[in-house]
């Protein structure tokens, strides 16, 4: 990548001659490309999922929260630092690099800067690769697929139980399935590291498979 455009990836706002030097127009364009290569894989990977569905994991996944976790796995911290040191003090350098609007602003800019210089399609794959344990823990934890279920069941004065099905693997690394029993009935299963992960997947199929109320 030219120096010059890794130069306004990690200028902060604070130390820029002017705020068009610093990060924030990556970052605009960033959130965009982000925006996209999620709302891609989700619409390609869950063809059974509703709009809303889709919404609010995209919602989670590229979110501010979201987007430091990776920051901060992808070290870009100190990135800024390094790259701040020559003239900013390090007190201030090392309290925004460990601020999360600061890291999630960084990882913004910094996928504006690569669609730039390579394109949408040739950064899609590393992009979701960065990004791949935000979109399972959207799908397994901040999504309760179970209390969905759950709430949709009782408006068809329904309920649901679930079973562990089976365990697999040594004790370090378990895999669970478990199934959702809907009126004695397997209404899905699914699998996860953690029973609650298992029931969760099973939830998510289960309110997949429900019959339109008519």
């Amino acid at each position: 990548m030219p120096d010059g455009r890794l130069r306004h990836v990690f200028t902060h706002t604070s130390w820029a001659p002017s705020r068009e030097d610093s990060y924030e127009r990556l970052e605009f364009l960033g959130d965009s490309v982000l925006g996209l290569a999620i709302a891609r894989e989700l619409y390609e990977r869950f063809p059974e999922y509703p709009e809303g569905q889709l919404a609010k994991i995209r919602a989670h996944v590229v979110s501010r929260q979201s987007c430091a976790v990776v920051g901060r796995r992808l070290d870009l911290g100190q990135r800024l630092i390094e790259r701040g040191a020559d003239s900013v003090p390090r007190e201030e350098l090392e309290r925004l690099s460990v601020n999360r609007n600061v890291l999630a602003a960084l990882v913004e800019a910094a996928l504006g800067a690569l669609y730039l210089e390579h394109g949408f399609e040739r950064i899609r794959e590393a992009v979701l690769a960065a990004f791949a344990d935000r979109i399972d823990y959207a799908l397994t934890t901040y999504v309760d697929y179970k209390t969905e279920l759950q709430e949709e069941l009782a408006r068809r004065s329904q309920s649901v139980s679930y079973t562990v099905l089976e365990v697999d693997g040594p004790p370090h690394d378990r895999r669970f399935t478990c199934a959702a029993i809907i009126d004695g009935e397997q209404a899905g299963s699914g699998t996860g590291a953690s029973k609650k992960a298992a029931e969760q997947n099973a939830a998510r199929e289960a309110l997949g498979s429900l019959p339109p109320v008519v």
